[in-house]
C-alpha cells in the first residue's frame, strides 16, 4: 500500500483519489498497485456500488513517475502494478466515474477510455506525449481513441502530443461534462449517488451490455504492452529520461 492513493467508502461510493501533490500526482508502481487492489475489491464489495477517481490539488495527474518507472524496468517477476490496474480499470463491473481536477497526461488520458463517465474541470487539459518521451500508446488507447475522437485527433493527441482543452475534450466526446473546478465533485458524487441508488444488479449488466466484447481491447493492450516493455529499455527512453531528469528537451538519434 502507500499513502499516496486514498481510498473512503459514503454512501456505497468508493472514491479513489490520487493523492501526490507535491509531485504532480505522478503515478508510481506502488500507486498503480494500491488502485488495482481498490478497483479489484470494490468488485465483490456490497458496500460499494459506484466508484469515483480523482486527484488532489488542482492537477489529476501529471503521468508515470518517469524514475519510478526506470528504476523498475528489469522487473522479472510477477505481473507489473501498472498492467494490474490497467487491467482493473478495464475489467470493473461497477461503474467508474472520472472527475477530472485538473491536467490529465499520459495515463491521466488513457484510463478515462476505460471509465464509464468522464468529467471534467474547466481547468484541465489533455496530453498523451509517448512518442516525445520515446514509448507508444498504452491502456488500448491506440484502438479506444481512435474510435472515441477520430483518427486524425487521435493522431494529433498520440503522435504529435497535442493537448486539448477541456472544452475541446467535450467536444469531441472525450468527457461527458464540464464544470467549475468548484462544482466538479459534487457533480461526480450527484452522478454516482444515482447509479448508487439503482438497481445494482441492473446497473452491472447495464454496463456489460453497453461496453460490450472486450478481447479486441485486451488484445491490443498485449501489443501495446510489448512494444512499451521494449521501447522502455531503447535508447529512446534512455535519452528521454535523462533529458527530463537534466531539464533539457530530448535529442532522438535517427
Amino acid at each position: 500500500m502507500t499513502e499516496h492513493i486514498t481510498t473512503a467508502i459514503a454512501d456505497r461510493i468508493l472514491t479513489i483519489t490520487i493523492n501526490r501533490p507535491d509531485r504532480k500526482n505522478a503515478l508510481t508502481q506502488a500507486m498503480y498497485g494500491a488502485m488495482a487492489d481498490a478497483l479489484n475489491g470494490a468488485n465483490d464489495d456490497k458496500a460499494v456500488r459506484a466508484i469515483i477517481l480523482t486527484g488532489e490539488g488542482d492537477l489529476f495527474t501529471a503521468g508515470n513517475d518517469l524514475t519510478d518507472f526506470a528504476s523498475d524496468m528489469d522487473r522479472k517477476t510477477g505481473k507489473p502494478p501498472v498492467q494490474r490496474f490497467l487491467e482493473a480499470i478495464r475489467d470493473a463491473e461497477k461503474p467508474v466515474i472520472a472527475a477530472v481536477n485538473g491536467p490529465a497526461i499520459g495515463v491521466g488520458l488513457t484510463m478515462l477510455l476505460h471509465c464509464d463517465i468522464a468529467y471534467a474541470a474547466d481547468t484541465a487539459n489533455f496530453r498523451a506525449p509517448f512518442t516525445q518521451l520515446g514509448l507508444v500508446p498504452e491502456a488500448g488507447s491506440s484502438l479506444l481513441l481512435p474510435a472515441t475522437v477520430g483518427n486524425s485527433m487521435a493522431n494529433e493527441i498520440l503522435l504529435a502530443g497535442r493537448i486539448v482543452s477541456a472544452e475541446e475534450a467535450l467536444a469531441c466526446g472525450l468527457v461527458s461534462r464540464v464544470l467549475p473546478a468548484g462544482e466538479l465533485m459534487a457533480a461526480a458524487l450527484d452522478c454516482a449517488g444515482r447509479i448508487a441508488a439503482s438497481g445494482p444488479t441492473a446497473i452491472r449488466k447495464s454496463k456489460a451490455l453497453i461496453r460490450g466484447n472486450r478481447d479486441a481491447v485486451a488484445a491490443r493492450m498485449a501489443e501495446e504492452g510489448q512494444h512499451f516493455a521494449e521501447q522502455l529499455k531503447s535508447p529512446e527512453f534512455a535519452e528521454a529520461a535523462a533529458a527530463f531528469a537534466q531539464k533539457r528537451p530530448p535529442v532522438f538519434a535517427d
